[in-house]
């Protein structure tokens, strides 16, 4: 009887993760691994690192690297795409990183089309440094700098950024996924892998946003943390595709 093993992607390096039990980030570099690896993209692929939990990515994927300033990483991502369109470029960004200093340089890029793959990892607070507020975090949710919770007055609304960048004639494909099921994980991974097979087509900008988990500093445990995603997250971030200009041309 065949037994099947489960393996590494070639894509991930063999380094110790520092991310916290519970994290999401580890399933996503997964995702993002197997689906460069599955397109025969390995030598080809260019990630930039963002500052924020992920700032360490580079020690995980198998592939050239460039860690970019707190929100830059678009910026940087064009450089690279424009000096060599031969490359698979990524950024890897948290909602911190890429929904407030970053904002835009990822509008500017989405809206110029460039042609690269943009994830965000949205967990709804900013996790390296100490879980203050975010620009996704939730109504109510308690942060460092919202103790007792975001409010409408003082915050104002949480912000939708994949429906803000699916507004941009630039972009592609623009799809909200989330980790925190293997049904969803699937899919998530079907979404990316997708965005990737558009950039090698030469097809625009290509966003994906995945709702992921924060157990240290939203005060859960994974498993809790999980069920945050299921029961806040979603019914406030609704998962599916925003933009898809191949079924748009049908």
């Amino acid at each position: 009887m065949s037994q099947v093993v489960f393996t590494k992607t070639n894509m991930l390096t063999d380094a110790i993760t520092h991310y916290c039990p519970g994290c999401g980030h580890g399933i996503v570099h997964r995702l993002v691994a197997e689906s460069i690896e599955e397109l025969g993209m390995n030598d080809r692929a260019v990630g930039i690192s963002p500052v924020g939990c992920a700032v360490f990515a580079y020690r995980y994927f198998n592939c050239d690297n460039q860690v970019a300033l707190h929100g830059r990483a678009p910026a940087v991502a064009t450089g690279i795409k424009r000096v060599s369109p031969e490359a698979i470029v990524f950024t890897y960004q948290g909602d911190g990183d890429l929904a407030s200093i970053g904002n835009a340089e990822v509008n500017h890029a989405a809206a110029r089309g460039e042609k690269f793959v943009t994830i965000l990892v949205n967990n709804g607070i900013y996790g390296m440094t100490g879980g203050q507020m975010a620009p996704t975090t939730l109504i109510g949710q308690k942060a460092t700098t919202s103790p007792q919770g975001r409010s409408v007055e003082r915050a104002g609304f949480p912000m939708k950024v994949a429906e803000m960048i699916a507004t941009h004639e630039g972009v592609q494909f623009c799809e909200r996924v989330a980790v925190n099921n293997t049904a969803n994980i699937l899919k998530a991974k079907k979404a990316i892998k997708k965005a990737f097979q558009n950039q090698v087509d030469g097809k625009g900008f290509n966003f994906i946003e995945v709702l992921s988990t924060c157990p240290t500093n939203w005060g859960l445990d994974a498993i809790e943390s999980m069920k945050w995603v299921e029961e806040k997250m979603i019914p406030y971030y609704p998962l599916g595709v925003l933009k898809d200009k191949d079924q748009e041309a049908k």
